[in-house]
């Protein structure tokens, strides 16, 4: 019987996206194909508080950790699997890159004011001490470089804008006004463009890193349009909105929407595993979500690690999972996953 209802959500879905022109996902099976193995546990420093976003540097080892609940950044070594660094000064972090060229490492500090500017701190990851502390815009949240330039650009997110940092000179050169609370920011480094959500206008707004201006708006139909990874070589930026927990896959040279699924409650933080194609989506509510990408997408998995479990990051060398959680029997841990198919080989 339950086949039967597959077959029949199949068919639905299939004539949905034939009539609006954009590609369903596959329904899951009707068993579990997918292993979700814990690799390890490691204890972080500080409160039980919100953790968020993510950065590796792969030619040091080191994982980058924004603990936004106790205004500090923790500093994680794969290699040996323990931390090395809890550094204080980082009020409400955010987001955080590190960028392995210019041996620096960023990260998005707020006031928690909708009229005070937060500010980037910047970090030699040699050593770990700051190099400088600069003023942003409002609340300021994702951020990402573009090389060819060397700018940064940092989403604004109360502030409705995106900071340009000339990364050399370490000071704001511009700022792009976008009309709506800023999610994400990701670059294209195959297009040599810049693209942020705009959260409150339901849009995908490409800019020119070099002229600084607006150069592509995309409207998306969903709701709250946040999280964001761009594929440049495949000319794709897949969106995670989350008042409608769904994904998009949106072609960046026509703005045709490709494909879109379900995900868990609040999908935020997008991570690829690019040797094996696939696609981690992590979400609020603590679900996470697998999808094959390819001509198509396919979903995989669906399965719930653990409240707020919304950040997640995938080291390409090794496929390994990380999560921060802020809360476990606590106190706030690293898990380390591993995710394969039944029956495929680590």
């Amino acid at each position: 019987m339950f086949g039967d209802a597959v077959r029949r959500w199949s068919v639905v879905a299939g004539i949905w996206g034939a009539f609006y022109g954009t590609a369903v996902a596959a329904p899951l099976s009707e068993s579990p194909r997918e292993e979700w193995t814990l690799v390890r546990e490691i204890p972080l420093p500080g409160k039980a508080t919100r953790l968020d976003y993510m950065s590796l540097d792969p030619s040091d080892n080191r994982l980058y950790l924004a603990h936004l609940g106790d205004g500090r950044l923790v500093v994680f070594d794969t290699k040996k699997s323990r931390v090395i660094a809890d550094l204080p000064g980082f009020p409400h972090v955010h987001g955080v890159l590190v960028v392995p060229g210019l041996h620096r490492v960023y990260a998005t500090v707020s006031t928690l004011s909708r009229r005070k500017a937060g500010r980037l701190v910047v970090l030699d990851s040699r050593t770990l001490h700051g190099v400088a502390k600069i003023s942003v815009g409002i609340h300021p949240d994702g951020l990402d470089y573009e090389s060819t330039t060397g700018r940064l650009f940092v989403s604004n997110e109360w502030g409705g804008s995106v900071s340009v940092v000339d990364a050399l000179h370490e000071r704001v050169i511009g700022t792009i006004p976008l009309g709506g609370e800023v999610g994400n920011t990701r670059v294209d480094p195959v297009a040599h463009r810049v693209w942020a959500t705009v959260q409150t206008q339901n849009l995908l707004v490409g800019m020119d890193p070099k002229s600084l201006t607006v150069v592509r708006r995309i409207p998306l139909p969903c709701r709250h349009p946040h999280g964001l990874l761009i594929r440049g070589k495949r000319h794709l930026a897949l969106v995670a909105c989350e008042r409608d927990a769904s994904l998009l896959g949106v072609d960046l040279v026509t703005g045709r929407i490709l494909f879109r699924s379900t995900t868990g409650k609040r999908p935020d933080v997008l991570s690829e595993d690019p040797s094996r194609h696939l696609l981690f989506v992590a979400s609020e509510s603590g679900v996470v979500d697998v999808f094959r990408l390819g001509d198509h997408l396919e979903k995989l998995s669906e399965k719930f690690l653990g409240v707020r479990a919304h950040s997640v990051l995938v080291d390409p060398r090794s496929s390994l999972l990380y999560f921060p959680f802020e809360n476990r029997g606590d106190r706030p841990v690293l898990r380390i996953y591993e995710w394969k198919k039944q029956g495929e080989k680590s």
